[in-house]
């Protein structure tokens, strides 16, 4: 796989954790400069998200993210992404987060650009 640039790439939720807070109402905005990642994300459970994060060759990101829900609550976490490329040319990202607040639990998603 040749290097991923995420650049302007939009991308849903399409599976989670119960303990996650995106779903297929979530959707992400990825901006990509160098090897910075950054994302604005909403929708479902989520009014406002982002993200920054570090790409590296293999297009592995890892990433910070904060979000306010609709609770209020703001949340904050960790993730590691692993790409995926479909057929269609499309990128499926496999997710391992973790909670840096509330009860500090962990859970995977899979993200797919839109």
């Amino acid at each position: 796989m040749g290097k991923i640039d995420y650049n302007n790439r939009r991308f849903r939720t399409i599976s989670n954790s119960d303990n996650g807070e995106t779903s297929s109402e979530t959707v992400f905005l990825y901006q990509q400069e160098g090897n910075i990642l950054t994302a604005n994300y909403t929708g479902g459970k989520i009014l406002r998200g982002h993200l920054i994060g570090l790409v590296d060759t293999q297009g592995h990101i890892d990433m910070r993210y904060h979000q306010v829900n609709t609770k209020g609550e703001l949340m904050t976490g960790i993730c590691r992404s692993i790409p995926e490329m479909l057929q269609n040319g499309k990128i499926r990202l496999h997710e391992t987060w973790q909670w840096t607040s509330g009860n500090r639990s962990e859970g995977e998603s899979v993200l797919e650009e839109l």
